[in-house]
């Protein structure tokens, strides 16, 4: 369906990609990936026809057609939900443009028999049936069911798009791009700013979709669910697998396993061959085997191994002091912006070195609270911070806030204390802006790029909590890899707002569910609360019906808090034991293997089976008990 030849393009004397080439074919869903600044997006937009190449030619079959999902959203401002889905229907609105025109002359024209009036008539005939044809009577009933399903409502038909989150404004697109029925989708980071619940319906949608799709993604999970091709851009190169992202490193890493391998092995064999020929030199009853070998050698092709890419981000988060056990405390917070309520009775403690994550819908306030928090937004009830206590605020629009005029050094400078700007520079060059790198403008930079200057602006200042609003978004698989590390090593208290399901795993050990204006505490990671409530994926995690109110007085905040306490407390406790119950088990399954490997040795060991029953006994308590808290 699309073939791309030779493609070359270059900025400035700096190359982006050199005489790439490859084909999408019906079927083809295609990972496309790379370090940030590595030129995706820049392909994706040649792709669409939004700009063109240095060198080499696009071809695309007859009638095929693309739809491209930009990574930044522009919606003109005064029109309504509706009438921005209308305009996948380009032919259908034209079509009703000029029937209304038409109306509008036959109902003032007083010459019936006159041959413009006939043309007129004719003309309307022609273009009444067209609009049949095309889908003109059934395109407005097709774009309600695609916007519901999408989880609008007909209340917000009518609203204008800028008064929508980036989240919502991209479902508009996406429905955009569904009901023009294209070939080819090109989609730019589809997932960033969309909720769980929403990334889960497009994988669904994509992998159903029949056509070609290429999409850049920095999300893992994302990559895997829903293609099955990648195309690595590396060093102005491209390396093409028809693998999924996780199989295909691994096989990436294989095959430059195995050329390291060859290389090794021809050198070798070459340095074998160099030898002899000096042998033979010397010898000019051997001179003509000697230029047969030179002449060999010659010939031989040098096994290259594949590029990849070694530069990571490096740094980590330190705590400017310690703060005091009870980090900050909310006792009925409520948010409204006009009618629209979004926090209500908002009752929440944070102690000191608790990593939580904030899950939930899109505009059901998990943003709004996070602000409240750092002290941007008003409210009303009560926000209490702990002794010592210092925040860092990494907000979701973060790169918005740099100055485009500025250059990177520049930027940074403006966060730096006077105890560490002599170390702006150092702090840079681990978020690998090094050399000039630092005199480019901001306005030049990648999404990920400018990311990654916000988190080192974000680490110029002291804090001991961090709270974080989609911190992940444009940043490439190995920055990602990076800032989960620092996370995880961090030793004050997160708070995270992310809709990434692979990064927020393993990181945060407590969850904050935000549904109808409430939020539900649960203690454990986000694997452990759907394992704890029975439930198979993020979704319905986030349509789980509201668990019945506290029977206590629901007037009373005081009671309804201290239940909080207990139900957490409860829950903490079957933390600990299903953790013991882990432990346990990996104690017994070593005992087993040990057996299995060598049995006498083993048995040999002073008191041997009496620890190890004691053991299983435990194990069996464990579990009991484990079942007892399950049910009280």
């Amino acid at each position: 369906m699309f073939n791309a030849h030779n493609i070359t393009v270059s900025f400035g004397g700096e190359s982006l990609f050199e005489e790439i080439s490859f084909r999408l074919g019906k079927g083809d869903r295609v990972g496309l990936i790379g370090k940030n600044g590595a030129g995706k997006s820049s392909l994706l937009k040649l792709m669409a026809k939004q700009s063109l190449p240095t060198s080499g030619t696009f071809a695309l079959e007859k009638h095929v057609r693309i739809g491209y999902l930009p990574q930044d959203l522009d919606f003109e401002k005064g029109r309504s939900v509706l009438e921005e889905a209308y305009l996948a229907f380009e032919e259908i609105i034209k079509i009703e443009h000029r029937l209304q025109k038409i109306h509008q002359v036959l109902e003032t024209a007083t010459d019936y028999e006159s041959d413009s009036y006939l043309e007129m008539l004719n003309e309307m005939q022609d273009l009444n049936t067209q609009y049949e044809m095309i889908g003109g009577y059934t395109y407005q009933a097709k774009t309600e069911k695609i916007l519901l399903g999408l989880g609008f409502s007909t209340a917000h038909f009518n609203a204008p798009t800028d008064t929508f989150s980036g989240g919502w404004r991209m479902r508009i697109e996406l429905a955009k791009l569904l009901l023009q029925e294209n070939d080819i989708l090109l989609l730019d980071e589809p997932t960033n700013h969309l909720d769980i619940e929403s990334i889960i319906w497009l994988e669904g949608f994509l992998k159903k979709y029949k056509g070609a799709i290429m999409l850049v993604s920095h999300d893992r999970m994302f990559l895997d669910q829903v293609t099955n091709r990648t195309i690595e851009i590396i060093q102005h190169r491209i390396f093409d697998f028809k693998k999924p992202y996780s199989e295909y490193m691994v096989l990436r890493a294989e095959v430059r396993d195995q050329q390291q391998a060859a290389q090794k092995n021809q050198e070798k064999q070459i340095q074998q061959t160099e030898k002899l020929i000096e042998r033979f030199r010397a010898k000019a009853s051997k001179a003509s085997m000697a230029q047969s070998l030179i002449k060999k050698l010659d010939k031989i092709e040098r096994i290259e191994i594949d590029p990849e890419e070694n530069k990571k981000i490096k740094f980590e988060f330190p705590i400017s002091q310690q703060p005091g056990k009870i980090i900050l405390e909310t006792h009925n917070i409520a948010k409204s912006y006009g009618d629209k309520n979004v926090l209500a009775a908002v009752d929440l403690l944070v102690e000191r070195g608790e990593k939580i994550a904030f899950v939930g819908q899109n505009g059901q306030g998990k943003s709004t609270l996070a602000k409240i928090l750092v002290g941007e937004l008003d409210y009303t009830g009560k926000l209490k911070l702990g002794h010592n206590v210092q925040v860092g605020y990494f907000a979701q629009n973060q790169s918005t806030y740099l100055d485009g005029s500025k250059t990177v050094l520049e930027a940074a400078e403006d966060s730096a204390t006077a105890e560490n700007r002599s170390k702006v520079r150092d702090l840079l060059g681990s978020f690998l802006f090094q050399g000039d790198a630092v005199e480019k403008k901001v306005h030049v930079l990648s999404g990920g790029e400018r990311n990654r200057l916000a988190l080192c602006k974000l680490l110029l200042q002291p804090f001991n909590v961090l709270i974080m609003d989609e911190p992940t978004n444009h940043l490439d698989m190995a920055s990602k890899n990076v800032l989960k590390e620092a996370l995880i090593k961090f030793k004050g208290t997160l708070i995270l707002v992310s809709h990434d399901r692979d990064f927020v795993q393993e990181l945060c050990e407590k969850v904050v569910v935000f549904k109808d204006q409430e939020v539900k505490v649960f203690l454990g990671d986000i694997n452990a609360y759907l394992e704890h409530q029975k439930l198979s994926s993020i979704k319905e995690l986030e349509k789980v019906t509201k668990v019945e109110k506290t029977k206590t007085n629901p007037s009373s905040n005081e009671n309804i808090y201290e239940a909080q306490k207990s139900d957490r407390a409860a829950q903490q406790e079957i933390l600990k034991v299903e953790k013991k119950i882990e432990q346990l088990e990996k104690e017994i399954k070593a005992i087993d293997l040990a057996l299995e490997i060598n049995y006498e040795v083993t048995i040999a060991q002073p008191d041997f089976f009496d620890q190890y029953q004691a053991k299983k006994k435990k194990l069996e308590d464990l579990l009991a008990t484990w079942e007892s808290l399950q049910l009280s």
